[in-house]
């Protein structure tokens, strides 16, 4: 990730666009990945192929509505993972190891709750679902380099996805 205000650092890899011939077009990533799986069981020389992903979208997948319920369980569920686990570790120095894994748990849940709640308070009910974010493609092309672009076309010409 690049910072605006300090420029990179003298010999950092700037991004660039990708280079070479186009040797295949798919619908799917999974296609794509195949075609370069083929080629690389045929030997061919794999490191001189780059997946492209051209018209990305960032899609957004709705998974659920958030309830208070659900958010105060998540909280309880999550933050009691974390208090347990700490608990746990301090329980490896102590005399009497019941102590700290009760406390841990116990802090865990009230710090999941916290954590959780606020935040869902602060969105005042404009965001009550739950999402994963996604960055796809609308196709992905399989690019090589000039040298050996031809070789990798006809390769790709007997194969049938």
């Amino acid at each position: 990730m690049s910072n605006p205000i300090q420029p990179p650092r003298p010999g950092a890899a700037l991004p660039t666009p990708p280079k070479g011939w186009p040797i295949g077009s798919y619908g799917t990533y999974a296609e794509a990945q195949r075609a370069v799986d083929y080629l690389s069981d045929q030997e061919f020389a794999v490191q001189d192929v780059t997946i492209v992903g051209v018209d990305l979208m960032q899609v957004e997948k709705v998974i659920g509505r958030l309830t208070w319920g659900k958010v105060i369980g998540g909280g309880i569920v999550s933050g009691a993972w974390l208090g347990l686990f700490f608990g746990l570790l301090v329980s490896l120095v102590v005399d009497n190891p019941l102590v700290p894994i009760v406390f841990g748990l116990v802090g865990g849940i009230v710090f999941g709750v916290i954590s959780t709640t606020i935040p869902y308070a602060a969105t005042r009910g404009q965001r009550d679902f739950a999402s994963t974010m996604q960055l796809v493609a609308g196709r992905y092309d399989v690019l090589c380099d000039p040298r050996s672009a031809e070789k990798a076309r006809d390769m790709l010409a007997r194969l049938t996805i």
